[in-house]
């Protein structure tokens, strides 16, 4: 199973604010037993994305929104989630818009919050339209970052960044956002 629970980043602006996209699908694994089907109670099956994966799509847009603003030459880890609600299911064939804000910044940590919107694709779309395409907001979480380099002086880590590996690399490339220090405060948009 893929670590990633965005598909691609939409907008940056660094230091600030980031909205990133994870588009549902039923070939996703997790799926299928979220929630499988109950044949002996006679109930179909009901696929639903678990609210901590839909978490952690907030984590990962937020994370690098914190890494980005000091062009990821720290290891920036989740320290605490502040709080988090969701409100509504998020099934196959919907996407969700993860909108993250900085709110504190500084050398030891960061603290975020984001939005969690819906866009129901088949509501949207189908043959009575409801809904809007920037999506229903179905959720917000607060988040608590750490700089483990500056908390934990002293202690030995991989040189590499093990949260912003390659896949990472690649959803950041992919998505029009250079990794490397000249480029990390330009702006970039959809």
């Amino acid at each position: 199973m893929r670590w990633m629970w965005i598909d691609r980043v939409v907008e940056l602006e660094p230091e600030r604010r980031m909205v990133a996209v994870k588009n549902i699908s039923l070939a996703e694994e997790h799926l299928h037993d979220h929630f499988a089907a109950d044949l002996e109670r006679g109930l179909p099956a009901a696929p639903v994305m678990p609210a901590s994966l839909i978490i952690e799509g907030m984590a990962q847009t937020a994370g690098i929104l914190v890494g980005h603003a000091n062009a990821f030459r720290e290891k920036v880890i989740l320290a605490k989630i502040g709080s988090a609600t969701i409100e509504r299911d998020a099934t196959p064939g919907c996407t969700l818009v993860y909108e993250a804000e900085i709110e504190r910044l500084d050398n030891a940590a960061a603290a975020t919050r984001g939005t969690i919107r819906l866009i129901d694709h088949a509501a949207r779309l189908g043959p009575h339209p409801t809904g809007d395409e920037r999506g229903e907001p179905i959720g917000a979480v607060s988040l608590m970052f750490s700089h483990i380099d500056k908390n934990l002086a002293g202690s030995s880590f991989p040189e590499h960044n093990f949260v912003f590996g390659e896949g990472f690399k690649t959803l950041l490339r992919t998505s029009g956002i250079t990794t490397d220090e000249s480029a990390a405060h330009a702006h970039h948009g959809p």
